[in-house]
């Protein structure tokens, strides 16, 4: 995401009104803040969200240059992960079959298949997810009913107008339900595929906020670390606003010690999946552990590094260096 991007699509009244609230908090002058916005764009390629985010009007300036900046991004993946091959991964229908594997669930899809086969779907699944073929953030992401539908054939072209795809309900692991039952709480798993090894770069788990009906980090769902040889969750939830939760604000279970079902199960699956594709290397992956056991959700190509580095309360220019020492070394094949 190119500068102009990330300026065109800023909500600039959210941001000065939140850092406007950072500056009292802080005792901090708040034109000053603004100015060091600005220079934390220009200089480490941060987006606004970052500055606020990564706390950065706290970081020193050694400290700020191993952030990841969203700016940074599109260059990162154009080279690990480069654009052309990216329609496989984007078009979630499309991945969703391609991977059945992993996938493990029945979609439909208005106007590719026909009218018969969304009526069975219905008729298969009662309650079912809808969802835009390449929609992020969990953006129009509903859970419907199909008793609902009174009309089937108004609502399948609508569907397909609106490049809507109807998905097989995922039913969340009991263990899971007792952190939060309100929404499927997914494991992201950032994997590397270094020719044809198959890396474990970071994992985390992202649970609901007990109210909304998904886990992301952007709607206001919170993340917690991961430690990946035990599946045991590790300190404080954290939300995109940095606040802390030692426990769930709404079933009060801990986070830290809190043991995922059938996570070695998972952890492997995410693992074999990353060897699918040679040409995009780096994946992000949202894996639910269902009742059936654990599923991919969806991959994500360009992975954000935000709920990394909050976790982290550290930038991660790290993993960046190592993926690129990987992707170039000279003994590659």
């Amino acid at each position: 995401m190119g500068f102009f991007s990330v300026a065109a699509h800023a909500n600039y009244s959210r941001y000065f009104r939140k850092l406007k609230a950072v500056a009292k908090k802080e005792n901090r002058c708040y034109p000053v803040l603004v100015l060091d916005t600005g220079w934390c764009v220009l200089r480490y390629g941060m987006a606004l969200t970052d500055y606020l985010n990564y706390k950065l009007y706290k970081r020193t300036h050694a400290e700020r240059k191993e952030y990841f900046g969203a700016m940074r991004e599109e260059k990162f993946y154009d080279q690990v992960s480069p654009p052309a091959y990216k329609k496989r991964f984007t078009i979630k229908p499309s991945f969703i079959r391609e991977f059945s594997k992993y996938t493990k669930r029945e979609i439909t899809v208005p106007g590719q298949d026909d009218f018969d086969h969304f009526c069975r779907f219905l008729d298969a699944n009662p309650v079912f997810m809808s969802k835009p073929y390449d929609g992020s953030g969990g953006a129009s992401v509903k859970k419907e009913k199909a008793a609902d539908i009174t009309d089937r054939k108004a609502y399948f072209d609508y569907a397909v107008q609106n490049r809507i795809f109807l998905e097989e309900l995922v039913v969340q692991h009991p263990d899971m339900n007792v952190l939060c039952p309100a929404s499927v709480n997914t494991i992201r798993a950032m994997t590397y595929n270094d020719h044809g090894t198959p890396i474990l770069l970071w994992i985390g788990l992202r649970v609901g906020n007990g109210v909304n009906p998904v886990d992301n980090f952007h709607a206001e769902g919170m993340g917690v670390t991961i430690d990946p040889e035990t599946g045991k969750l590790v300190g404080n939830a954290i939300d995109k606003d940095n606040q802390e939760f030692v426990v769930h604000p709404t079933t009060k279970v801990p986070f830290d010690g809190f043991q995922l079902p059938c996570f070695e199960e998972a952890k492997q699956m995410v693992l074999e999946a990353c060897l699918e594709d040679n040409n995009i290397c780096m994946i992000g992956w949202d894996i639910a552990l269902s009742d059936k056991g654990p599923l991919i959700i969806e991959a994500n190509r360009w992975p954000g590094f935000d709920l990394v580095q909050v976790l982290a309360d550290r930038g991660r220019m790290d993993m960046v260096r190592d993926v690129l020492a990987r992707h170039y070394r000279k003994d590659a094949k």
